[in-house]
């Protein structure tokens, strides 16, 4: 049960469509020579990271999704325990592939990639952009354009972001540029999920969508409209 349950987490066909942060870890990694093997284990790594966030957010607590990826939520398939369970081991094991030496020999680079990855996970990434979303639902007052940029950079955003840099960390290269790349391309994938929630096929997408207005979100659409989004 505990492997089909992880399993679950991280397949279905919609989602692979998205920006995959694994794809970014290993081109990275490759355009500075790093071993592909372990650039490999710190791309499963931000898998693992990201379905833990998914199997969180799709909780009755949180958006409350039955959908995601074609495929029933881990909620729904099993139940709420066993979602929680899932996405805590998978959060676990994303740092377990990054400790061991098989990503990166050099002891002082595994810790540059696990404060990397902490960083972009925690409250300063997707936990502090997640309690954003949530506060945004219940706000007074629309939030501005900088608010919704720095709240969106702070969910998926922030695990892009680290997806750009982990290839240069694993080399002790300057991350600076494909962090500067990986920032904007969090964006730009926020702004085309905003806009697909709006006018986006669920078949396709693989999840409920038309949600985001109903739920009071925070998003680009909601402040510039579909035009302005774009």
């Amino acid at each position: 049960m505990r492997g089909e349950t992880a399993r679950g987490a991280g397949e279905g066909r919609a989602d692979r469509a998205r920006c995959r942060g694994a794809f970014l870890v290993v081109e990275g990694a490759r355009l500075h020579g790093v071993d592909a093997a372990g650039a490999l284990r710190a791309g499963a790594a931000v898998e693992c990271l990201h379905a833990y966030s998914l199997v969180h957010d799709d909780l009755p607590c949180m958006d409350d999704d039955d959908l995601r990826r074609g495929q029933p939520t881990v909620h729904v398939k099993w139940d709420e325990a066993t979602a929680v369970l899932a996405g805590d081991g998978l959060q676990t094991l994303a740092f377990e592939l990054l400790a061991d030496p098989a990503t990166a020999p050099d002891p002082a680079r595994r810790v540059a990639l696990l404060a990397g990855l902490a960083a972009a996970s925690g409250v300063r990434g997707m936990v502090g952009g997640q309690a954003a979303d949530i506060a945004a639902e219940r706000a007074t007052v629309p939030l501005t354009l900088d608010e919704i940029t720095a709240l969106q950079a702070g969910k998926t955003g922030a695990l892009i972001r680290f997806s750009g840099e982990a290839g240069p960390l694993m080399a002790g290269a300057d991350p600076g540029p494909m962090r500067a790349y990986a920032t904007a391309l969090g964006i730009a994938f926020q702004i085309a999920d905003d806009i697909l929630d709006v006018e986006g096929d669920a078949g396709k997408a693989g999840k409920r969508l038309r949600k985001d207005a109903a739920a009071g979100k925070a998003t680009f659409v909601s402040l510039l409209g579909l035009a302005g989004a774009r």
